[in-house]
């Protein structure tokens, strides 16, 4: 089993920055891709972005490319999300997931709790 423990979400005007965490709790952090979804009200959730805990690979979606930036670090566990220029149209609830190693990001084993993050004009 894993276990998420997402933060790092608050209020920031538009264009700011913020950083968000997702600490995992397992032995084979390894053998996961973490992802970050959101989810606005009123609308589904998205994936913004994904990587491979084993070999660094990343993806984003259309929205936040160039603007955010998703790290790991293996010896914390720890996944990062770094947001830059930051619109109103970000505001959202953010969850961390975890996908294991070879299935697609989409395909979500584990969830994290949300940290909300809005950002105001």
């Amino acid at each position: 089993e894993v276990q998420l423990q997402a933060s790092g979400g608050g209020l920031v005007q538009a264009g700011g920055s913020l950083k968000l965490s997702c600490a995992a709790s397992t032995s084979r952090f390894d053998d996961y891709a973490i992802g970050w979804f959101r989810q606005a009200p009123g609308k589904e959730r998205e994936m913004v972005s994904c990587i491979s805990s084993r070999d660094r690979v990343a993806s984003y979606s259309d929205s936040v490319k160039g603007r955010f930036t998703i790290s790991s670090d293996n010896v914390k566990k720890t996944v990062f999300l770094q947001m830059n220029s930051l619109k109103p149209e970000d505001t959202a609830v953010y969850f961390c997931s975890a996908s294991y190693y070879g299935s697609s990001c989409y395909v979500v084993d584990y969830w994290g709790q949300g940290t909300q993050v809005t950002v105001d004009y």
